[in-house]
């Protein structure tokens, strides 16, 4: 064990994850992207048992075929408010999984056990060896 993380565990420091999560939007429409991002916020922070206010960051891709919206937007809208959010657009890779949009949070909490990434709908097809 590196010497910080033994101090950060004796000291019981909260630690810096990075938790990855993924999804689909069944259409490029501003009301499904805005549910998606709900829903998948939702996932993941049941799967790590976070609170809104240990999330330092977040930064929100989409593939080119989704531009009705901002995802930054729908997560303010669901509360993370004082969260610093990003939004980007993929590469548009030739044969990658349409209408996906992705999140990387930064999170900053006690934790017991490593991070649990979730994918949901036709996104479990991007990661199946941790997709359970």
């Amino acid at each position: 064990m590196r010497p910080t993380a033994l101090l950060t565990r004796v000291l019981r420091l909260p630690r810096v994850k990075a938790v990855r999560g993924a999804t689909t939007v069944a259409h490029d429409d501003g009301d499904a992207l805005r549910d998606a991002v709900i829903e998948l916020i939702d996932a993941i922070r049941q799967a790590n048992s976070f609170r809104d206010d240990e999330v330092i960051s977040a930064l929100f891709t989409v593939t080119p075929d989704l531009i009705s919206g901002f995802p930054a937007e729908a997560a303010r809208a669901a509360g993370w408010h004082d969260v610093p959010l990003l939004c980007s657009s993929e590469i548009g890779v030739p044969g990658a999984l349409p209408r996906c949009l992705r999140v990387l949070l930064h999170i900053e909490t006690h934790w017991k056990v490593p991070p649990r990434h979730v994918y949901l709908r036709e996104a479990r097809a991007l990661r199946p060896d941790i997709v359970s």
